[in-house]
């Protein structure tokens, strides 16, 4: 797994090392609340850039790493975690029978955030790029109302579990729109330890993956030196030679 990790986040940080390149500071558009994908991430600390950083470069990277993770982490599943990895995959066809799904297909830097900007008062949306995700397929029915589960928190959404309703795996079709019966509670007990070791292998390589970010860090921040805080010291510099201090005296 070691090697894996290694030459996954060698990739990586080599994609995001081309990005950087090309990459401008934004001014039309700002965040009104914190990135929990970037803030306080250890992934972004082992990559010393934490400090003094702009949020998009710092996105960029976290999102290559997530990448990393979930690659392995889903690799694992498929070969050790048969009931996950088969409740993971009709929840995915649930999801893919969506009319649109605009999250998808992004670029790494552009994944996680949010899909429209901040609303103005003075400027409503005609229509967002959140609510069109939402819409339901042309010609769904509606939802079944869901059965009592007094065997724990697992409900019959994502899906089933193996051996029940076995057309399922070769009807998509089906499966995103006929409601499947709960899971039982023996199921729904597997399933806990699986999500448990999927959890525990994530841990696992998220470690991995900062510790090779470390190795990695004095390119990281050479990049940073080169192609982005010249571009941050023209903007503070250009606002310093635009905009008044109230402290300042005004010629008469």
């Amino acid at each position: 797994m070691e090697g894996s990790i290694e030459s996954r986040v060698n990739h990586e940080v080599e994609n995001w090392l081309r990005w950087i390149t090309r990459w401008r500071p934004a001014t039309h558009r700002g965040r009104a609340r914190l990135c929990h994908q970037c803030f306080g991430s250890p992934i972004i600390a082992s990559a010393g850039l934490a400090v003094d950083v702009p949020h998009v470069v710092q996105h960029a990277l976290s999102m290559r790493m997530k990448i990393v993770i979930d690659a392995s982490v889903d690799e694992y599943t498929e070969r050790n975690l048969p009931l996950l990895a088969h409740e993971l995959n009709l929840s995915e066809r649930r999801q893919s029978a969506q009319a649109y799904r605009p999250a998808e297909g992004l670029e790494p830097e552009f994944r996680g955030l949010d899909l429209d900007p901040q609303p103005a008062a003075d400027a409503p949306y005609l229509f967002t790029f959140s609510e069109l995700a939402g819409l339901e397929p042309p010609g769904s029915p509606p939802a079944a109302p869901e059965p009592a589960d007094p065997g724990g928190d697992f409900e019959s959404e994502p899906g089933q579990g193996p051996g029940r309703n076995p057309q399922a795996d070769h009807d998509p079709d089906e499966t995103a729109q006929e409601p499947l019966p709960p899971l039982t509670p023996e199921e729904k007990a597997a399933l806990r330890v699986e999500i448990g070791l999927a959890d525990e292998f994530a841990t696992q390589v998220g470690r991995r993956v900062c510790a090779e970010l470390q190795q990695q860090q004095p390119r990281l921040l050479a990049a940073i030196a080169e192609h982005v805080e010249p571009q941050v010291q023209a903007l503070l510099a250009d606002l310093d030679s635009t905009l008044d201090s109230p402290l300042w005296p005004r010629n008469p």
